[in-house]
């Protein structure tokens, strides 16, 4: 029985998912989502996936624990409707800032997030810009990690914006990500002191790096409240 690709998109994100659609010209395989008056997420796929490599599109944001019980639910009706490989697709991978015990009885609640896919039966991750690169080793199935870098670039390069720049962390732990967007760029970087710059913004030690009388493009892979940004 020769397997098909099928993608599903769920309810967070959707026009992502539609857009995946049109690019790769296959109709997204339609999923009944329903919620009980008490929170509970009913899930049903409408056609059959039997002996289908079948790939979920769906961030664990938004509402992050509904859309991750979201994915949980679809990935168990997928195995049990004998899905050939279930790959799941995260644009955003809720909880990945949680990668390590900071204080002591702390959880790494990103680990947790891989070890419950895994056990529910994913065949293979597909993420986007993790908020650490160990968050991969967290898995014992394949990741692909995709960088948004290259796409990103594309667009100064198509702009021919590419004169006077600096690329900029927002604070240390982000260093490395604006060196490499620098990189491609082919333009210089810098770091915020953020400790620094949130007690005296005006202090010459709160960014390391020059960027005066530059156009400068902040690097970050979360925002959340805004707060740093």
């Amino acid at each position: 029985m020769k397997s098909t690709l099928k993608i599903i998109g769920l309810s967070t994100h959707a026009e992502l998912t539609q857009k995946i659609s049109e690019e790769l010209h296959l109709p997204v395989t339609p999923v009944e989502v329903k919620r009980f008056k008490d929170g509970e997420i009913a899930l049903r796929v409408l056609e059959s996936i039997r002996g289908d490599d079948v790939f979920v599109v769906s961030p664990i944001g938004g509402e992050v624990n509904d859309s991750f019980m979201e994915i949980m639910i679809a990935v168990d009706a997928l195995r049990r409707a004998s899905a050939k490989t279930i790959n799941v697709v995260l644009p955003y991978y809720g909880y990945a800032r949680q990668d390590r015990k900071a204080k002591s009885r702390e959880p790494i609640s990103a680990k947790l997030i891989a070890s419950l896919l895994e056990m529910n039966g994913v065949d293979r991750v597909v993420a986007v810009d993790l908020h650490a690169d160990q968050v991969q080793g967290f898995f014992d199935i394949p990741v692909d990690h995709l960088l948004g870098a290259p796409l990103l670039s594309d667009y100064f390069y198509s702009r021919k914006l590419l004169d006077n720049l600096v690329i900029v962390a927002p604070d240390h732990s982000g260093a490395g990500r604006a060196r490499r967007f620098a990189e491609i760029l082919g333009a210089p970087w810098g770091v915020i002191n953020d400790r620094v710059a949130r007690e005296d913004p005006k202090n010459p030690d709160a960014i390391v790096g020059h960027v005066s009388g530059r156009i400068a493009i902040i690097v970050d892979d979360i925002i959340d409240s805004g707060r740093r940004m």
